[in-house]
């Protein structure tokens, strides 16, 4: 088994579905959008800027991680899903993606890099990059998020030194 828990797991009911669903973040009737107010003020903020931006992209730095190496990136637009990303950005998603990749994977000690993307935390569309340490085979597939949910939190220094790896790779282009 590969899951992060102990038998027996206990399966319970789904509770009623909620319609209509509440607005998320940055949609109207949402809270305000944080990723928007930080973008454009990162500058002046205690928060840490982005690991790397363009026009269409950022690089953003994951807060309270347990692999070194965890970064999201998000449209800098309000875009919701693929469905929706203009061409600009549908065009530059893939490079992009395989750039993150690539500065992830130089980190060392990396077997696989997981892309997830959820689509539920907020107005942007937005996609996770998991590093899959080498060796950890029980995080293979679909479980890496939830064994990295467990995991103790990872040294800040180690986080740092990622974060800083990574946004220079992404700096120095391809």
């Amino acid at each position: 088994m590969t899951l992060p828990y102990a038998e027996p797991l206990i399966r319970r009911d789904p509770p009623p579905r909620v319609i209509p669903e509440p607005p998320r973040v940055g949609e109207p009737g949402g809270d305000p959008c944080g990723l928007c107010d930080w973008l454009a003020s990162f500058e002046k903020s205690e928060h840490r800027p982005p690991l790397w931006m363009d026009d269409n992209w950022a690089l953003c730095p994951a807060k309270d991680v347990t692999i070194p190496g965890v970064v999201w990136l998000a449209s800098r637009g309000h875009h919701d899903s693929f469905a929706d990303l203009p061409a600009a950005h549908a065009t530059s998603y893939g490079p992009v993606v395989a750039r993150i990749e690539r500065a992830i994977l130089g980190l060392g000690g990396i077997a696989r890099v997981h892309v997830y993307r959820w689509g539920d935390g907020s107005a942007h569309f937005h996609v996770w990059f998991y590093p899959r340490p080498l060796g950890m085979l029980e995080a293979r597939r679909e479980m890496l998020p939830l064994w990295a949910d467990l995991m103790p939190p990872a040294p800040e220094e180690d986080v740092a030194d990622a974060d800083r790896k990574i946004a220079a790779a992404m700096a120095a282009g391809d």
